[in-house]
């Protein structure tokens, strides 16, 4: 059922992975949420000097995210380019003076599409990949708790940001 401001609480009953796909799901609706109603402008707006954070490099960033953790790690597309940097650039995503929403978002969405594939067809928690930067193996459970950590703390960000702008708070 989903909530007044359209996303689905995640259950208070549970199993194990329907609870952390269904957190990591909300994380990102409170993502898209932050952005919504924004022009292109506010979505570019940088929170203070010398921080170059705003609310469309978080989306940039959280695309990479996506693609890192799920794509390269899980679904072992481990030359997979990122999306903003053929160079590997990890801030690169951050850059949102030359961006656009369109293509911001569309990078988002198609990232979080694929990550929902390579985690539901999972045969479990337990399915691990490597990730080169720890030079370990990770399981799946690991990537989604992770993920939900990396939201949380940047969806953090996007509420200081967006109060900022427009004085919006909440969410």
């Amino acid at each position: 059922m989903k909530g007044s401001d359209g996303r689905v609480p995640p259950p208070l009953t549970g199993g194990e992975r329907e609870t952390l796909r269904a957190f990591l799901d909300y994380h990102r609706a409170t993502l898209a949420l932050k952005c919504a109603g924004l022009s292109e402008e506010q979505l570019r707006l940088r929170s203070s000097p010398p921080s170059e954070l705003s609310l469309l490099g978080l989306v940039r960033h959280m695309a990479e995210v996506e693609r890192t953790w799920f794509r390269r790690v899980i679904g072992g597309e481990a030359e997979l380019p990122l999306v903003w940097s053929a160079e590997g650039d990890y801030q690169a995503a951050y850059d949102a003076g030359a961006a656009d929403r369109e293509s911001a978002f569309a990078a988002w969405e198609a990232e979080v599409a694929h990550a929902r594939r390579i985690e539901a067809g999972a045969e479990s928690l337990e399915v691990t990949g490597y990730q080169p930067r720890w030079e370990a193996e990770v399981s799946l459970r690991l990537v989604m708790l992770h993920l939900i950590h990396e939201y949380a703390r940047h969806n953090g960000h996007a509420d200081f940001l967006r109060e900022a702008i427009d004085g919006e708070t909440g969410a």
